[in-house]
């Protein structure tokens, strides 16, 4: 017999002699094993839970994945989750801190078979980082470098006007921010994702001024400028304060935007370039005056070409005059009349002029229910204040100052002409009141005849001024009257208000005459 007859001979004994528990025993494995298999692919093993890495806060989303019914529990108290593609999810809201078991209890395929249940133990922790930072930064000067310097306790993350920063162990940290916007944004964040943030206000402080204004055409006459200059070499004044756009809408230097062009509103009467140079060898500041919202050349041709939502209206749809002049009020609302402002105030301070100096940054005066204000949205109030926002952003980042000349009445009365003394101070370096004493009605501030006492109804004015920016960074520096409108005014007159403007602390001024004469007697050279 060969080996391979041999040994199917010897299996085929085997197999008869089997007893046949065994084949069932066999059979009963196999059903087993097919049984567990089934259960293991019908349980919840393929339930995961994403989302609850250590430790959590409360806006965390949680997903169940692999899964699209079950019941789920957290603490033992079941929850709503809300279908997505793949599973569920749902959010541990309104949870204490401390740790917390979420269980998920999912039926099999097949219902007699039960169901299974997949839990996972989580910590919240809803308590943001401890951010302590100051308040303001006070850099030199615009687009100076400054040292941001904090503590963020329990962070691990800490940025700096958009940039993370090195912290040590206690989470202190120092970092230079080179140039820095209006606001410096600082934030921290824990592990668990939890914010922290603070804006630090920039404020930069003015060196101070002894200015006289000056127009466009005054600055051509040699017998207006001549004298200026002369204040200047003598030391009564150290700044001079230039008209960029007038009252009559003219831009009255040598201005490349485009929109003044398109418009006919350039004359170039003076060289920005060569004044700049000439007062800067001198060293002499220059701020430029822009009027911003009385400007009657924007006002007509926007009426004219198409676009009247750029002129303030009266109610029945007619422009505005109230004793202006047609159209000579422009939308303070409006984007472009904004943008056109704002582009001639960054061209100033790129050209090299040291301060801008709004006028005319309000609404014109009159009833508001009798105006129709194209495209505002919320109070005038809160509208100019946002102008001056978008303004110190540009000619900040360009080396210059911003400064707002406002009404006296605006102290106290914020609604007559939108403009709200504390919203403004957030977005300028300083403000300049106009609180020339013949524009001042009898028993204001209780003066009996403000124009004939110069002094108390200066000194009284600004110390409301004084009081209206308590707290913040901004300063003061007031508009004085010299020039004659009922009262003789001359160098008395004019030494008596910057007098008044020195007993609230006040040492800067600016003098209004509007023939650009100047009592020059009233000043003192400085030192």
């Amino acid at each position: 017999m060969s080996d391979a007859a041999s040994a199917r001979a010897r299996i085929k004994a085997i197999s008869a002699g089997t007893p046949k528990y065994v084949v069932i025993g066999v059979g009963t494995a196999l059903v087993l094993l097919f049984g567990f298999l089934l259960l293991r692919t019908l349980s919840t093993e393929d339930v995961k839970i994403t989302g609850l890495a250590q430790p959590v806060n409360t806006n965390a989303e949680v997903g169940i994945r692999g899964v699209n019914n079950a019941k789920i529990t957290i603490d033992g108290r079941e929850v709503a989750a809300r279908q997505v593609p793949g599973g569920l999810t749902l959010a541990p809201a309104g949870l204490p801190d401390g740790s917390h078991e979420l269980a998920v209890e999912a039926p099999r395929s097949i219902s007699w078979l039960g169901s299974d249940t997949t839990s996972h133990e989580f910590t919240v922790d809803s308590t943001p980082p401890d951010l302590q930072v100051d308040d303001s930064l006070r850099p030199d000067g615009p687009n100076r470098p400054v040292t941001v310097t904090g503590k963020a306790h329990g962070a691990e993350r800490v940025e700096v006007a958009g940039k993370q920063v090195s912290t040590d162990p206690q989470g202190a940290f120092s970092v230079v921010v080179d140039k820095p916007d209006r606001d410096v944004k600082v934030v921290a964040t824990d592990p668990a994702g939890n914010r922290t943030e603070r804006a630090m206000t920039v404020h930069i402080k003015h060196p101070g001024m002894r200015a006289v204004h000056v127009t466009g055409m005054a600055w051509t006459s040699d017998s207006l400028r001549e004298p200026i200059l002369e204040m200047a070499r003598q030391g009564k004044i150290d700044t001079v304060e230039l008209d960029l756009k007038d009252e009559s809408g003219e831009v009255v230097y040598d201005s490349a935007v485009p929109m003044a062009h398109q418009i006919g509103a350039v004359k170039g009467y003076y060289n920005a370039r060569q004044t700049l140079d000439q007062l800067h060898g001198m060293g002499v500041r220059v701020v430029g005056r822009l009027v911003a919202f009385k400007d009657p050349v924007l006002g007509a041709a926007s009426w004219n070409g198409g676009h009247p939502e750029r002129v303030v209206q009266t109610s029945g749809g007619s422009p505005w005059s109230s004793g202006y002049g047609q159209f000579a009020f422009t939308n303070f609302a409006d984007p472009v009349v904004r943008q056109y402002n704002v582009d001639i105030a960054a061209e100033a301070a790129q050209l090299g002029f040291d301060d801008v100096l709004y006028d005319y940054v309000r609404r014109p005066d009159g009833h508001m229910n009798e105006m129709r204000i194209p495209n505002l949205v919320g109070t005038p109030e809160a509208a100019i204040a946002d102008f001056l926002r978008q303004s110190q952003t540009e000619v900040r980042s360009r080396g210059a100052l911003l400064g707002a000349s406002v009404f006296g009445i605006a102290v106290d009365r914020p609604t007559e002409i939108a403009q709200d003394i504390r919203q403004m101070s957030h977005y300028v370096d300083y403000i300049a009141p106009m609180v020339y004493p013949s524009h001042w009605a009898a028993g204001e501030f209780g003066v009996g005849n403000p124009n004939s006492q110069p002094y108390d109804i200066v000194a009284r004015s600004l110390g409301a001024f004084a009081k209206a920016v308590e707290g913040t960074d901004v300063q003061i520096i007031p508009w004085l009257q010299d020039f004659s409108l009922g009262v003789s005014y001359g160098p008395g007159e004019v030494a008596a208000q910057i007098d008044a403007a020195r007993s609230n602390g006040m040492n800067s001024f600016l003098l209004w005459a509007p023939n650009c004469r100047y009592h020059d007697a009233a000043l003192a050279p400085r030192g």
